[in-house]
């Protein structure tokens, strides 16, 4: 009798088994033995790059400042204006416009008509309240000839009709009275349908149209400059406005515009704005160029006396909180520090008026990212000696700074 042997053991499956350990062994070990490898090489490859940028020093552009006598000026940023901007509304009923006379930019005199509306309505009231005038008179003077017949045969009559003729008479004067200034109220409303220049001027804005309703007290139909004057509104910094006085030159530039405009101040706001810490003038301005137009963007420049010091490009001057302060090539080729006095701002730099004696090489730009002690390098060093004069500058190198 044959028996049937059987295997118990499980399978044989690929993958599986001790093969497999040592193969993910392995795997890793290479792995592991890479990762080494491009790290060092990474960090070797830092640590000569770091290397050579410490090697290497900054190179700056410096500039030397030249110490003089420097007209003090103060800057004014606002828009052009008229002096006087007048609104232009109707100050009657309500009513259709139906004619417009003028347009923006139009001279006017006092008194002349810039529009007119529909009088139809206007026109009705004056004959109703002429009409109610007429018949006012008419009663007052049937009341009159009463309170007269009344008084000439007083004993005719009893003492309560004596007292009705003279109250009537009374009330007949005080009706006229009335229509009277009825009469007076629908005239003015009937002159008002026709729009007047208040004065004379230029036509700033025109928002009539024909067949708009004007609404008393809504609608501004036209804005005059009264007399055509033209003005700079300007903002000036705090520390600036006491040194303004009126009467005091000023030169106003627009944008786009090359030449400059001569003008005067004849107003100083009375109050520092808390917000913005600043405070305002008004500089008078001729009319006669075209070029002046309310709204345009305008930078003045007002001459309040002259000062020694020099003027530093913007970018030279920086600020901590020990305050102004310039860097410096000193000995060595290293940079060193000098706290400086900042008088103003000029629209070709700051006026630096203490701290500098003109010999001072200075760096030009980034001197934010210098610092004190660290070795420089001159782009191209200045040789010539400080100019001196009535309008002191900075002489600055040929190059950039890197």
């Amino acid at each position: 009798m044959n028996q049937e042997v059987t295997d118990d053991s499980p399978p044989t499956v690929p993958g599986h088994g001790p093969q497999r350990r040592r193969f993910l062994f392995v795997a890793l070990s290479v792995l592991l033995v890479l990762s080494l490898g491009i790290g060092w090489f990474l960090s070797r490859s830092n640590a000569a790059s770091t290397a050579q940028e410490a090697s290497v020093t900054p190179l700056v552009t410096v500039v030397v400042p030249a110490v003089g006598t420097v007209d003090s000026t103060v800057s004014v940023t606002g828009l052009i204006s008229a002096r006087n901007d007048i609104p232009i509304g109707n100050e009657g009923d309500p009513a259709r416009i139906s004619e417009v006379l003028v347009e923006p930019g139009d001279h006017v005199r006092a008194g002349q008509v810039l529009a007119r509306l529909n009088a139809v309505a206007a026109e009705s009231q004056v004959h109703s309240a002429e009409a109610s005038l007429e018949e006012m008179k008419a009663n007052d003077l049937v009341a009159q000839a009463e309170w007269a017949r009344a008084q000439q045969g007083s004993d005719l009559f009893s003492k309560e009709e004596n007292d009705r003729r003279r109250n009537a008479a009374a009330t007949a004067q005080a009706k006229v009275k009335a229509a009277q200034a009825q009469l007076a109220d629908a005239r003015n409303k009937l002159a008002h349908t026709t729009i007047l220049a208040p004065s004379d001027g230029v036509i700033l804005t025109r928002a009539a149209e024909i067949g708009q309703i004007a609404v008393p007290g809504t609608s501004v139909l036209f804005r005059l400059g009264r007399d055509g004057q033209i003005e700079l509104r300007g903002q000036v910094a705090e520390p600036d406005v006491p040194r303004l006085q009126v009467g005091q030159s000023a030169r106003v530039r627009l944008a786009g515009v090359d030449k400059t405009f001569d003008g005067k101040i004849w107003q100083i706001g009375a109050i520092i704005d808390p917000t913005t810490r600043q405070g305002t003038v008004r500089i008078a301005l001729s009319s006669a160029d075209e070029n002046l137009r309310p709204g345009a963007f305008a930078r003045g420049e007002i001459q309040v006396g002259s000062t020694t010091g020099a003027v530093l490009p913007q970018t030279a001057v920086l600020s901590d909180e020990q305050g102004a302060y310039v860097l410096l090539i000193g000995e060595g080729g290293k940079v060193a520090r000098r706290d400086v006095t900042v008088a103003g701002a000029r629209s070709d730099g700051l006026l630096v008026s203490r701290g500098l004696s003109g010999n001072e090489r200075i760096v030009a730009v980034a001197g934010a990212f210098l610092r004190v002690g660290e070795a420089v390098t001159v782009a191209t060093d200045p040789q010539a000696e400080p100019a001196t004069g009535t309008a002191a500058r900075t002489r600055p190198n040929t190059v950039s700074a890197q």
